[in-house]
């Protein structure tokens, strides 16, 4: 049993220890700097470089081997456990770094220290003598400075002098400055909450005051004799935290920054380059998204670009940016399509759906994008125009810098992923100490229905043609996030299942990403129906192609937003679901958070049908396995078989025992 494959995949963090991630390339191209740890079931991440003019790799940073606690967990501050759980960090030691701007320095916190490595000097990392629960350490771009967060006060560290200072203090107790507020890090994917000047004798700081956020008390049933625990946390419907910018010299001026924050209360992100100081916000309903340039000596703003949609606007990583001559890049919908702009000009086609921004090489733009939803490649668009550069079946990210380019990748045919540089016409990998799964999928890629949903269907081992299977749907299905991607490790799960004896169902359906801004937003006002709908249009397409697939006995199961949709399509479509496993499902989305929920379903009390149509709660009530409204006798002939209409509970007097709604009318 300690080999079994759940047991390797829990030790291994699905696969992902001993991978290396978190890269960052120098600007003369001659560097990489990379985390990883020594092997597959190590969850202690080291520092690492590699020199491409000797192939050499370094060991910058090793947590076992320097001073101070292990960082195993328990001694995190608790804005740094928060942290890690917005970025679902799995591993522990140097888990994050930042660096100066000519990639020489870098700061990492362990166990809320604060250390210093010199990649040129071959130096020890310096541990820096500061309080304990240093959080979230960056350089100035000359690392003349180190800024972190620790509680709630933001700090400087002066390297020459080795003194640490409070730049900003809070003035109440519900108040931290340069901290990420909840659903920026959950939702917007903004984890950091200040940024240096180009000149580092200023930085950008967010004032994040929860004074607003409702408090929830949250109870251990294993330990009910401690304290439950208070949390603030923003339910849909419910204030959000308070958030402002502040421009703070390092001589402690300070500058307000003014925008509209009652319209535009979201902050989603910032940017401050050589161009300009920008940053980003959105109003509530989120239908807008507007750049702004500041003025950071006075802390005015005016507008530089904006985008609207009637249902919501998306946040794009790695944009707005600037390129080496000024131009503005942004990636909104145009003609249907997520385009890359530059000065308010699209210049990506409409059949290829960009992702993101990767990076910005000078005047060359590395884009992540798609023309197959399955996959996702490189591209780069600059003065020469669009250039396709890793772009086979598979999931690909990458960095550019000073030509040199990173590319990682997954694919169907290799077990975890592939990390190798190019520069110069030479190609290196980067090696991983990932341990092997031991199970490879055997993936069936589809695109059925009247949608063309992209779906993956995965049997046994040995499978013989003509043995009927259980079938088990097990989707994501939401927004966000997708699950049927050319990539051999998105299924690992899913063939452990089917080798149990299944036929295991993977489909993404409307709200998912990657088919373009129309499909994601038919889920616009109601996160139940064509979710569920799609998910029985998948099975039926699969069965259409495969017949062994057993229709009578369909089981589904998903954690999250599939854990909700695996209790849906019991209770509301048990002619077709028979069994379910919902794992952290959303049963009532009054309760999930106010960036995610009202994007997709509007403000609670301006749209209460949106809510109660994609609640749970009401179909557990209703929805029972025998209704007494049924007519007709079902039979196994026919399929499906038509739903009843009544939801209400069979009286015993009625004299019925089953209805086409139950799994006994079918057996």
């Amino acid at each position: 049993m300690t080999d079994s494959f759940p047991r390797r995949q829990a030790r291994t963090r699905r696969f992902t220890l001993g991978a290396p991630r978190g890269v960052t390339v120098s600007p003369d191209g001659e560097r990489v700097v990379f985390l990883r740890s020594r092997g597959g079931t190590d969850a202690a991440t080291c520092l690492w470089t590699l020199d491409l003019a000797t192939g050499e790799e370094r060991l910058v940073a090793d947590p076992r081997e320097l001073d101070g606690p292990s960082d195993g967990g328990d001694d995190l501050p608790p804005e740094e456990k928060a942290r890690r759980e917005r970025t679902r960090e799995q591993a522990s030691g140097v888990i994050g770094y930042a660096t100066d701007r000519p990639v020489t320095t870098a700061a990492f916190a362990l166990s809320g220290r604060l250390y210093i490595a010199d990649f040129a000097g071959g130096l020890t990392p310096r541990l820096v003598d500061t309080p304990p629960g240093v959080i979230d350490p960056r350089p100035d771009p000359s690392a003349r400075t180190v800024a972190f967060v620790r509680e709630a006060p933001l700090y400087v560290h002066d390297v020459a002098s080795r003194t640490t200072t409070a730049l900003a203090e809070p003035d109440g107790p519900h108040v931290t400055y340069g901290l990420a507020d909840f659903v920026a890090a959950e939702e917007m994917g903004r984890m950091r909450g200040y940024w240096w000047a180009p000149d580092g004798e200023s930085l950008l700081v967010a004032r994040v005051d929860e004074a607003p956020v409702r408090r929830w008390h949250i109870a251990d049933p294993e330990n009910p004799d401690r304290e439950p625990t208070v949390v603030a946390y923003p339910a849909a419907g419910t204030p959000n935290a308070h958030v402002t910018l502040e421009v703070i010299a390092l001589d402690g001026t300070v500058v307000p920054v003014r925008w509209d924050t009652t319209r535009d209360e979201y902050l989603a992100d910032a940017v401050w380059d050589s161009h300009d100081l920008l940053i980003v916000v959105q109003p509530r309903d989120q239908r807008a998204l507007r750049v702004l340039r500041v003025d950071p000596d006075t802390g005015a703003t005016e507008p530089v670009h904006e985008q609207t949609d009637p249902h919501w606007v998306d946040i794009v990583p790695g944009v707005p940016a600037h390129t080496a001559s000024g131009a503005l890049l942004t990636v909104g919908d145009v003609d249907g399509s997520l385009r890359l702009v530059v000065d308010g000009k699209p210049v990506t086609p409409p059949s290829l759906q960009v992702r993101g921004v990767a990076d910005v090489d000078g005047d060359v733009v590395l884009l992540r994008a798609s023309d197959d939803p399955v996959s996702v490649g490189l591209w780069t668009w600059g003065p020469d125009g669009l250039a396709a550069l890793a772009t086979d079946p598979g999931v690909h990210g990458g960095r550019l810098c000073a030509g040199t380019l990173v590319v990682t990748r997954q694919d169907l045919d290799t077990d975890g992923t592939t990390t190798t540089v190019r520069r110069g016409g030479a190609e290196r990998t980067i090696a991983s100490f990932a341990d092997l799964p031991g199970i490879a999928p055997r993936v069936t890629l589809l695109a059925g229905g009247d949608r063309d949903l992209r779906t993956a269907l995965l049997l046994p081992a040995g499978h013989e043609p003509g043995t009927r299977l259980p079938v088990l749907m097990d989707p994501y299905g939401g927004p966000h996030a997708q699950r049927v991607v050319a990539a051999r490790g998105a299924y690992l799960t899913s063939q452990w299942f089917a080798d149990q004896g299944f036929a295991v169902v993977v489909a993404d359906g409307r709200g998912t990403p990657g088919r373009g801004p129309a499909f994601e937003r038919a889920v616009h006002g109601d996160l139940a129906g064509p979710v569920l709908q799609d998910q029985v249009d998948a099975l039926h397409a699969v069965a259409a192609q495969h017949p062994d697939l057993d229709l009578t006995r369909v089981g589904i199961r998903g954690w999250s937003f599939g854990g909700y949709l695996a209790a849906l399509a019991v209770l509301r479509r048990p002619d077709v679901f028979h069994a379910a496993v919902a794992g952290a499902p959303v049963t009532d989305w009054t309760l999930y958070d106010t960036h995610y929920t009202e994007r997709y379903l509007g403000h609670p009390d301006t749209d209460p049908d949106a809510y109660a149509r994609s609640s749970l709660i009401a179909d557990a009530l209703r929805s029972p396995a025998r209704c007494c409204s049924c007519t007709g006798s079902p039979t196994t002939t026919s399929w499906p078989p038509t739903p009843c209409a009544c939801r209400r509970p069979c009286s015993p007097r009625a004299g019925r025992t089953a209805c086409c709604r139950s799994r006994a009318s079918r057996t």
